[in-house]
């Protein structure tokens, strides 16, 4: 089922902005939620093995630790990032293979596009108010009490602007340019390998496992970037520390990392991850693909 338009259609799908933002809404209120928050919690503390992670996460109000950020920030995110994702990639997707190129290369080009275009219209502020809403409470740590997420914004707001709401905003543009380049592109791949392999012509549709199982190698391998994850995570945490410098770039904070845990920090968290990538990519490419489908009546 790659993305193509339907005899006759002209323009732009406008239905994709809806459809993504409704899916991506279902994916973080779901699963999606609870692995970002524990993904992010072993990327900023890279000391911590999987388990102690989670114990600290359910330390912070049980299960309901694990929704930690998700509304407002996470809901704001999910819904406007969604929408600019799907629209975006779709239309590129759909360019890409009218001009003869790929499903694999259409799928990576799409990814890439609608992840960099989604970065720079709403995930530089929304993660950073998310990171820093799972991050502060390392504060508690010192006996200082957190602050309120809001009370967090307005202070961010005051001494930075826009620019510090939007702190991390260019390693979270490599991160989701990577990410849905990878996972739509190895996505398609995979469904291109699985229709030669069964026999299948380019416009016979795949079963609904074949799609998943798609989406499930794709989601898996996008996880090769899990260094530009921990680099944006300690970017936009609110853990402060004179090694880490006044001003930090992509770069400055990588070899930071690097110095204080090594190649495994850069992979902490990778595991959660993993999962996290699988569900996304079966919510936004398998699921919205039939979405799609049946929003077009077809």
């Amino acid at each position: 089922m790659a993305i193509t338009k339907e005899p006759g259609q002209k323009g732009v799908n406008w239905s994709n902005i809806a459809v993504g933002g409704i899916m991506n809404m279902t994916q973080v209120t779901t699963l999606g939620q609870p692995l970002e928050v524990l993904k992010t919690q072993m990327a900023a503390n890279r000391q911590q093995t999987m388990l102690q992670a989670i114990k600290t996460v359910w330390s912070r109000g049980g299960i309901a630790g694990f929704y930690q950020g998700l509304i407002p920030w996470a809901w704001i995110e999910a819904s406007t990032k969604g929408a600019v994702l799907l629209f975006t990639a779709s239309e590129i997707e759909t360019a890409a293979t009218g001009w003869g190129v790929n499903p694999a290369a259409a799928g990576l080009l799409g990814g890439m596009g609608g992840g960099v275009a989604q970065a720079y219209a709403t995930m530089g502020f929304c993660t950073c108010m998310k990171t820093a809403e799972i991050t502060r409470h390392k504060q508690a740590a010192s006996g200082i009490k957190p602050p309120s997420t809001w009370a967090v914004f307005a202070d961010i707001y005051r001494r930075e602007g826009i620019a510090g709401i939007n702190k991390g905003v260019n390693a979270v543009a490599v991160r989701q340019c990577t990410n849905w380049g990878s996972r739509m592109g190895f996505a398609r791949l995979a469904e291109s390998s699985i229709r030669s392999w069964k026999g299948k012509g380019e416009d016979e549709k795949l079963t609904p496992f074949e799609k998943i199982l798609s989406s499930t190698i794709g989601g898996a391998l996008a996880t090769w970037n899990q260094p530009i994850e921990v680099v944006r995570v300690e970017m936009q945490s609110m853990a402060k520390g004179a090694e880490r410098g006044e001003k930090k770039t992509i770069l400055n904070t990588l070899a930071y990392v690097y110095k204080e845990n090594g190649i495994k920090g850069l992979y902490r968290g990778v595991t959660p991850r993993i999962g996290l990538g699988i569900w996304q990519t079966v919510c936004m490419v398998s699921f919205a693909d039939y979405v799609k489908a049946w929003v077009k009546g077809e």
